[in-house]
């Protein structure tokens, strides 16, 4: 068996962008900031040369999937904190016509399939916006995890249960990401 020395990877960092790394990744950019700790013994995480800079020496299976999960995490806080991320539904009814409103961090589908009580969807986060224009409900933050348990939330709100999903196709869809 033989052992690799080292692994390295690295990640580019922005014009604008600035990251700390102390106990945690803090991202700092023109959208917001988004802090996140990472707990996991054997990567050590550097920032040299404008880039971060991911270690793990004698490296594991489970450490090279770690560390590309570690990867992925920063370089979606530092896309969050540039572009941020906006995904786009559309509310489809064909029996009831239904209503999307928001209230502070919850939003509420009335007369879902004719039901007279309204069914409630929570939104993560406190950066993440939610608007309903029509029948378009877009979702934007800077933390990627945020907006999509938010998008997860109101499609499983709209589940039909019960009832032939061929007939019934009502709900709330994804329709893109950006």
């Amino acid at each position: 068996m033989v052992l690799a020395a080292a692994i390295r990877e690295e990640i580019d960092i922005p014009e604008g962008v600035e990251v700390k790394i102390g106990k945690g990744v803090t991202v700092k950019g023109p959208q917001g900031e988004i802090s996140r700790e990472f707990n996991y013994p054997n990567i050590s995480i550097d920032e040299e040369d404008n880039k971060v800079v991911l270690n793990v020496d004698f490296p594991k299976s489970r450490d090279k999937s770690m560390m590309g999960t570690i990867k992925a995490h920063i370089s979606n806080m530092i896309t969050g904190v540039t572009d941020g991320f906006t995904y786009h539904m559309k509310i489809v009814f064909a029996h009831f016509p239904m209503t999307v409103k928001v209230k502070g961090n919850i939003v509420t589908i009335d007369n879902f399939v004719g039901e007279k009580h309204p069914r409630t969807s929570k939104i993560v986060g406190d950066e993440t916006k939610v608007t309903v224009k029509g029948d378009q409900v877009t979702i934007t933050g800077i933390n990627k995890e945020h907006v999509g348990q938010t998008m997860a939330n109101l499609e499983q709100a709209t589940k039909i249960k019960g009832k032939d999903p061929r007939v019934f196709q009502d709900g709330i869809y994804l329709v893109s990401k950006e």
